[in-house]
């Protein structure tokens, strides 16, 4: 995760960036899904059966703590389709976990919405599109019109829930659109994730953008990031699932704020780049511990041992390498000057294209000239 308008700000301003004290997990508590959308990577389906029991949840989440997790993204399929939901934050409260919702929105109604408002520190609904853009990539006619109403009945009660968008061919459309949506809506935050090849997503790799087009997108974020600063407008941008988005910021840097470039180049090296494994995990409706919720490969399973012994087992060769700095990577990463600060991107999409988890993320849309050291 990318924190785009936070770094913008803090760097200019001299003040303390956002960091992530402690680490934090993804938790698809659920495969259930109203929806089929085309990027899934956990392939969640209204036909899953509920498989985790409350009693292990409700275990585990002392362990998390254990183990140095602070955050936890309430993740799916849906959420929102377990009866137990509130009781879940709750128990992560009481143990000091900071609670996120990622949903799609369509279960949020003037009913639940101040409850879920109370509950979690944030709400991210995803809205893939305008309009049939949405409906298609999402597979439900009428669900872009369900999402955007679930935010403005978050709204309505005094609440804020930040857009969560996936960039592909079947969306792009509609990105420099989402921008403005945003804007109309005044939402705080608006989330891009770049697509990684997993579950749907992989199978649907021919969905994702050229390289080419990345960049141009990219360059639009951080030139309306700048734009949002500039002009006192409280949205924050952040992207995830691409850590050269941070060079990118470098090198507006370089060009807009000279002065400012070595403050932000320490703040990104902090930062830190790819943190799977290290400062980002994934736990899914099976008890299966992943470092990162694409990763093609377990590192144990929390319902057969215990999550914090499973995290901090420092015997584990994969965990290891992971949180090496930076990494030891092969091709154009091996050479790369930025490498200690976008740490060599998504393992999960180098090795869904190569089968080699330390070869370059093939995604990284920077030039050998522009990387050279």
């Amino acid at each position: 995760m990318f924190r785009l308008s936070n770094l913008i700000k803090s760097t200019l301003e001299n003040q303390k960036s956002r960091s992530l004290d402690g680490s934090i997990i993804i938790w698809n508590m659920t495969n259930r899904c109203n929806l089929l959308c085309h990027h899934c990577y956990s392939k969640a389906s209204a036909n899953e059966k509920e498989t985790l029991a409350l009693k292990d949840i409700l275990d585990t989440i002392p362990k998390l703590k254990t183990a140095g997790v602070n955050f936890v993204i309430f993740s799916g399929g849906e959420p929102l389709l377990r009866k137990d939901i509130f009781e879940i934050a709750q128990a992560m409260k009481d143990n000091k976990i900071m609670t996120y919702l990622s949903t799609n929105g369509t279960y949020i109604t003037e009913k639940n919405a101040q409850k879920i408002i109370d509950t979690f520190n944030y709400i991210g609904i995803s809205i893939d599109g305008i309009g049939e853009v949405h409906d298609y990539f999402r597979g439900q006619k009428g669900s872009y019109d369900r999402s955007i109403n679930a935010i403005k009945i978050i709204q309505n009660m005094g609440g804020n829930a930040g857009i969560r968008f996936t960039i592909t061919k079947e969306t792009e459309s509609s990105f420099y659109d989402i921008f403005k949506l945003s804007e109309e809506l005044n939402v705080n935050k608006i989330y891009i994730s770049h697509l990684v090849y997993s579950g749907r997503g992989e199978e649907n790799l021919k969905i994702d953008i050229s390289k080419e087009k990345r960049k141009e997108y990219v360059d639009f974020m951080i030139k309306k990031a700048f734009y949002y600063y500039e002009n006192k407008k409280d949205i924050d941008i952040v992207t995830g699932n691409m850590e050269m988005d941070a060079i990118m910021l470098l090198k507006e840097f370089e060009e807009k704020y000279p002065d400012f470039v070595e403050p932000l180049k320490q703040r990104l090296k902090s930062w830190g780049g790819n943190s799977a494994g290290k400062r980002l995990g994934n736990m899914d409706w099976n008890g299966f511990v992943k470092p990162d919720p694409f990763f093609p490969k377990i590192i144990g399973n929390y319902l057969e041992k215990d999550f914090d012994k499973v995290w901090l087992d420092k015997s584990n060769e994969l965990l290891v390498k992971l949180r090496e700095f930076p990494r030891k990577l092969k091709g154009k990463c091996e050479d790369c000057k930025y490498l200690d600060i976008c740490n060599g991107g998504s393992r999960s999409r180098a090795y869904a294209i190569s089968g080699d988890l330390w070869e370059e993320d093939p995604s990284c849309y920077l030039t050998l000239e522009e990387i050279k050291g």
